[in-house]
C-alpha cells in the first residue's frame, strides 16, 4: 500500500516486488497497487518514478479524465472527488497505460495498464488512520490547510462509499478473471 520507503531504493525487498510486479503485468494476472505500490507498478512496468513537485499530503480533489470516467472502477463517481493522499513521489505513465485521474498537485493519480491499476491516492483510509498518520505532522504550516477536509464527518463517509464501489468492482474484476482464466478488464 504505502510507506516511507520509495520504489527507487536499492534494497533487496524492492526489487524482488519489482520483479513480481513484472511478472503478473507480464502475464495479464490483475494487481491494484495503491501508493506506493502504485509506484512500484509503473517502475516495473518500465516508467520513471521521481519527486512530485510538492508532497500531496491531506484532502485534495480527484479529477478523472475521459478514460477514467469510462472505467471499470470509476465510471459514475463524482467529478471531481475529494480524496485523501499522502506521497512525496510521483511517475511517468507506463507505455500502453490508459491515463485516469489527477489532482491539482500530482498529474499522475491513477492509470491501468490491462488488469493493473496503479492509484496513487488512499481510499483505503479511515478517520482514525489518518489521525494516527497525521500525528504531529497536523500542526505544520505546510500541511495543517490540506490535511483538514472542509466537513471531516461527510468527507470520511463519502470515501468510505468510493471504497466500497472501487473495492466491490476490483472484487467483482478479480473474480471474473479467475473464472474465466483470461483478463477481465
Amino acid at each position: 500500500m504505502g510507506g516511507p520507503m520509495s520504489a527507487n531504493d536499492d534494497a533487496d525487498y524492492i526489487r524482488r516486488e519489482l520483479r513480481l510486479i513484472s511478472e503478473f503485468v507480464e502475464a495479464g494476472k490483475p494487481v491494484l497497487g495503491i501508493c506506493l505500490g502504485s509506484q512500484l507498478i509503473a517502475k516495473a512496468a518500465g516508467a520513471r518514478v521521481y519527486r512530485n513537485a510538492v508532497k500531496e499530503i491531506g484532502w485534495a480533489h480527484l479529477h478523472w479524465t475521459e478514460a477514467g470516467r469510462r472505467d471499470p472502477l470509476f465510471t459514475g463517481l463524482h467529478q471531481p472527488e475529494n480524496v485523501f493522499h499522502w506521497h512525496g513521489e510521483t511517475f511517468d505513465l507506463p507505455a500502453g497505460a490508459d491515463w485516469l485521474a489527477y489532482s491539482d498537485s500530482c498529474r499522475h493519480q491513477a492509470f491501468r495498464l490491462g488488469n493493473v491499476y496503479g492509484l496513487q491516492f488512499h481510499l483505503e483510509v479511515t478517520p482514525a488512520m489518518i489521525k494516527d498518520w497525521l500525528g504531529q505532522e497536523v500542526n505544520r504550516p505546510d500541511v495543517s490547510d490540506l490535511a483538514a477536509p472542509v466537513d471531516p464527518d461527510l468527507d470520511a463517509l463519502r470515501l468510505c462509499e468510493i471504497a466500497e464501489t472501487v473495492f466491490g468492482r476490483w472484487t467483482k474484476l478479480l473474480e471474473s478473471a479467475s473464472r474465466s482464466g483470461t483478463p477481465a478488464a
